[in-house]
């Protein structure tokens, strides 16, 4: 779970050594004595939260969030019950449902809070929930965003978000809509956080409503299903296939532009420019994207796909070091006034393989890309 309790053997320690002490102190220098060895217990725990919570953050932080005000909720329930099984090691999700009477304390009920490997509860969970009255999506939503932000909440290191899926297009007690989005809006601000919305609507008559709120939120726009197997589908391209496709585009997008810098760097070792290749040298050194392929790696077992890009990002990132390799020897031969006939054929031979593969590696996610909830690009 997010919140767990820390070792505190290192205060224990120090408090022990402290009352040995203090027998042969005065008193007065017992009490200061005493206010030194507080404050720096205080800070071994502190460093220990800091390093606790750095260590164990989520990759992702998922709400899902679920409208139990009437309709098919069995159909919603089976849904969420498989795509949050299929998520990534890594991910810490938790479960809300809404749906009662307007002004209600139980109009939106969390169900499972913020951790990892609870898929299970949230599948029980979403079994027991029971139908409401109205849709109280607003209240529903505003909470789920608080949700993120209980004491000793770990932060997502990649993404924050929660995935609504509704049958209704708006609050069944607020017909203000606008007045509903702007409240939305400034719990979203008041959190301090960067969360981001996808709604899938089911069975909505009137898409305008949640089409509008999605706008108002600056996020995609909803993706909605009329039969079960289409909300699956769209509840599972949201919660596991968009985050294997961020991932791998991420790759992409941080080593391409350093493979670029190196290519550059070639003409500046022409004109006797060192400075610019040391520097172009140094920026693909830094291009670093372990945090996107540990992501990958969480996520192998949801589905070919996943395997398929995580490999592709890992031969990325191979290619990309052997591409800095042979720049480096390049820009040495050239410092040392060596000829550069071999040293160039190395780069251009390690250059070629890299951008081989960054080609295919476009092409995949652009693929999958184009399955998603209208074709979105």
């Amino acid at each position: 779970m997010d919140d767990m309790a820390l070792p505190v053997s290192a205060a224990d320690k120090l408090s022990s050594a402290i009352q040995k002490t203090q027998a042969g102190l005065k008193p007065r220098r017992r009490g200061l004595w005493l206010t030194l060895a507080v404050a720096l217990v205080v800070v071994l725990v502190s460093g220990g939260i800091v390093g606790y919570r750095l260590l164990f953050a989520p990759l992702y932080k998922t709400a899902f969030l679920i409208d139990a005000a009437g309709g098919d909720l069995p159909s919603v329930v089976e849904a969420l019950t498989a795509v949050a099984g299929n998520s990534g090691e890594r991910d810490s999700q938790s479960l809300r449902s809404f749906g009662g009477e307007c002004g209600a304390e139980d109009n939106t009920t969390r169900l499972v809070g913020f951790g990892t490997g609870n898929q299970e509860e949230i599948a029980e969970a979403a079994r027991s929930v029971r139908q409401g009255a109205k849709a109280t999506l607003q209240r529903g939503i505003l909470e789920a965003v608080g949700d993120f932000t209980t004491p000793l909440a770990l932060k997502a290191k990649q993404v924050n978000r929660i995935i609504v899926v509704t049958r209704h297009g708006e609050d069944a007690c607020d017909t203000d809509s606008a007045f509903v989005r702007a409240q939305i809006r400034d719990r979203v601000a008041t959190a301090g956080l960067k969360i981001e919305f996808r709604f899938v609507g089911y069975q909505v008559e009137d898409t305008r409503g949640l089409t509008d709120l999605a706008a108002s939120l600056q996020t995609q726009e909803p993706a909605f299903a009329t039969s079960p197997d289409e909300l699956r589908r769209h509840l599972d391209w949201f919660a596991n296939v968009e985050p294997v496709l961020r991932s791998s585009q991420s790759v992409v997008n941080v080593l391409n532009p350093a493979v670029e810098k190196l290519n550059t760097a070639t003409t500046a070792i022409r004109n006797g420019r060192f400075d610019v290749a040391d520097a172009a040298l140094t920026d693909a050194r830094d291009a670093v994207v372990d945090l996107e392929i540990e992501d990958l790696d969480s996520r192998i077992g949801s589905s070919a796909d996943a395997v398929r890009l995580r490999d592709k990002a890992v031969r990325l990132r191979t290619l990309q070091t052997e591409v800095v390799a042979a720049a480096g020897t390049l820009i040495g031969s050239a410092r040392s006034g060596e000829d550069l006939t071999d040293p160039l054929a190395g780069y251009s031979r390690a250059a070629d393989a890299y951008n081989a593969e960054a080609g295919t590696m476009t092409k995949a996610l652009t693929d999958l890309r184009a399955l998603g909830p209208g074709g979105r690009r």
